[in-house]
């Protein structure tokens, strides 16, 4: 769970992009980085997931309104969207965040986050190679867990 400072700071980011944009500052896109920034920071969560989640609080909000939402966090920087294989999109916030890769289960479809400065250490090395200021990357690691019972255990 983001701390309030983090939050507000968010709103105000999101204020800012929405007036740039020329776009509507509604109560329900700003429900959405409350409950965004509720989560704790390493969840990863779908556009349904988070209906439901608002829905049971209360929220009066349409899955068209998150997407919507959602799309507009990722372009402001708000939010970092995920694609692990032939999943549905899963956004986590951005705004502390730091850069970290996942490993997902093939079976219980957990995710874990991880990092390794061997990879910045390959980077580097790509970068020099390829003659490329490398900016950014992104790992995924598909995987059997060891989890016990993995089948019937679901996180996504």
């Amino acid at each position: 769970m983001a701390e309030k400072s983090v939050v507000d700071k968010a709103k105000k980011i999101f204020e800012n992009y929405l007036a740039r944009q020329g776009s509507r500052k509604t109560p329900e896109r700003f429900s959405v980085i409350d409950e965004l920034y509720a989560l704790p920071q390493d969840e990863h969560i779908d556009v349904e997931g988070l209906f439901l989640l608002m829905r049971n609080k209360g929220y009066s909000i349409s899955r068209a309104t998150i997407y919507n939402t959602l799309d507009l966090l990722v372009e402001c920087g708000l939010a970092v969207k995920h694609q692990f294989k032939d999943k549905v999109a899963l956004y986590e916030q951005a705004l502390t965040y730091k850069h970290h890769d996942h490993h997902v289960c093939n079976q219980c479809r957990k995710i874990r986050e991880f990092s390794d400065e061997r990879l910045n250490l390959i980077k580097e090395a790509m970068g020099r190679e390829f003659q490329s200021a490398i900016t950014s990357h992104s790992l995924v690691l598909y995987g059997d867990c060891k989890i016990p019972d993995c089948d019937n255990f679901r996180i996504i």
